[in-house]
């Protein structure tokens, strides 16, 4: 058993380069599937998230070599098997990506119902309805979603989404870009993977207009061809590293990102009282003084990112006064909660509010990770707080940031990976 193992209690200093869009990536490794060709695709992360996308499209029947360690080159010109195995799809929560691109390429799919991070209800009947209004036959039976397309193809037409949903926008245009007709879906989702999304597919040959808005249309083509693309740098890995530095001091250079993407990120740090420079594609995050309280609500982008609330939390457990945050997304967010007041955080939580009053010092203890964001927060908090944290269930950290722990090293973090012969054991103090 794996665990992280932290000192605390170090600024940082130096350079973190921003790997891949884990969100980018699992949708477009999927999507990978509509493409009548060969597709090269850079800056891809190197995450069990982005790994198991891979086995599931090789599962399918689909070429699948790396090139080197972010490239990868897939074929899908030869799949023969529409049915993906279940124990897989158990592991993530974006494999439901792969039901839009199976029906949108040919025409039925066979999906297991999706795993992941238990961060409450996540339906996918808007998923559901999208294809139905695209002429699809849809059934969930047995913890299978089944989908079949007319035997003359599905059909462009209008979608309204009843609320925004990414995982829904995505899955949505992905099956309607082969679609007969033109296809528009009203109040999409606009977050960054999006737009990443439209652009892989309109490399591939694919007419889509309007993604980063509300109305997206979707013209079918006949065909997707093969091509070249390169995921943008992930908002949240950079957006948590920029936690990192707001929680321990310090001044780091965030390289290979995309500043418009981080200004929701940025304006509450800096309301925080952290400086933040622009210089070009990186951003520099410093942090000298005494940490501010402030107020987050978490919503759909460009709002508060909810994949950003439980690494900006850690930093409000150490700033001066009391701080609200207003979850707008998922119910089961402030799971965290209970592991940070192991630390010493002084935090209230009524449904969707968490009151935090900040204590200045948190001291280590033993934490157990409850879900990806969860667990990078446990990391922010163990760099900050005075002492040892160890950090169980980090498989759910690597599911979505690449070299979590040679990044942090390399601008001064003491965390290291040690393995446990069991639950109760506990590591030296040492570490480093």
């Amino acid at each position: 058993m794996n665990k992280y193992v932290i000192r605390g209690g170090k600024p940082l200093f130096g350079e973190i380069e921003i790997s891949g869009a884990k969100n980018a990536a699992v949708a477009i490794l999927p999507a990978a599937l509509l493409v009548d060709g060969v597709c090269r695709i850079e800056n891809v992360p190197q995450i069990s998230d982005v790994t198991l996308s891979l086995e599931i499209l090789s599962a399918l029947g689909a070429n699948v070599r790396m090139l080197n360690r972010t490239t990868v080159e897939i074929d899908c010109r030869h799949i023969r098997n529409f049915s993906v195995p279940d124990d897989l799809c158990r592991k993530m929560r974006a494999s439901y990506y792969l039901i839009g691109s199976l029906l949108g390429r040919f025409g039925q799919a066979q999906v297991a119902m999706p795993g992941g991070c238990n961060l409450g209800v996540r339906p996918i009947d808007l998923h559901i309805k999208g294809f139905q209004l695209l002429g699809a036959k849809t059934d969930v039976l047995g913890g299978y979603v089944y989908a079949e397309a007319p035997k003359n193809g599905l059909s462009g037409t209008n979608i309204y989404m009843d609320q925004v949903s990414v995982g829904a926008t995505m899955n949505i245009m992905m099956a309607a870009v082969l679609a007969k007709g033109m296809t528009v879906i009203e109040n999409a989702a606009k977050e960054p993977h999006i737009v990443d999304l439209a652009n892989f597919l309109n490399t591939m040959g694919a007419n889509i207009m309007g993604a980063g808005t509300d109305v997206i249309k979707i013209r079918g083509v006949e065909r997707l061809h093969g091509g070249n693309y390169s995921i943008i740098p992930d908002q949240i890995e950079a957006g948590t590293y920029m936690a990192c530095v707001t929680a321990t001091g310090g001044n780091v250079l965030i390289k290979n990102v995309i500043p418009k993407h981080l200004d929701c990120i940025t304006s509450k740090l800096v309301e925080m009282g952290v400086e933040i420079r622009e210089e070009g594609e990186n951003i520099r995050v410093i942090r000298k003084r005494p940490l501010k309280r402030t107020n987050i609500k978490t919503m759909p982008y460009p709002g508060f990112p909810t994949d950003m609330q439980p690494q900006i939390a850690a930093c409000l457990c150490l700033a001066n006064g009391t701080s609200m945050i207003n979850e707008g997304i998922w119910e089961n967010r402030f799971r965290y909660v209970e592991e940070f007041k192991r630390l010493g955080a002084n935090i209230q939580v009524d449904g969707k509010i968490a009151v935090i009053e900040g204590v200045g010092q948190l001291n280590g203890a033993p934490l157990q990770a409850c879900d990806l964001r969860a667990g990078a927060a446990m990391v922010i908090a163990g760099l900050a707080a005075k002492g040892i944290t160890e950090i169980g269930s980090i498989h759910y950290i690597e599911r979505g940031y690449d070299e979590l722990v040679r990044k942090l090293r390399g601008v001064g973090a003491e965390i290291a990976i040690v393995a446990f012969p069991d639950e109760d054991s506990r590591m030296d103090p040492a570490v480093g």
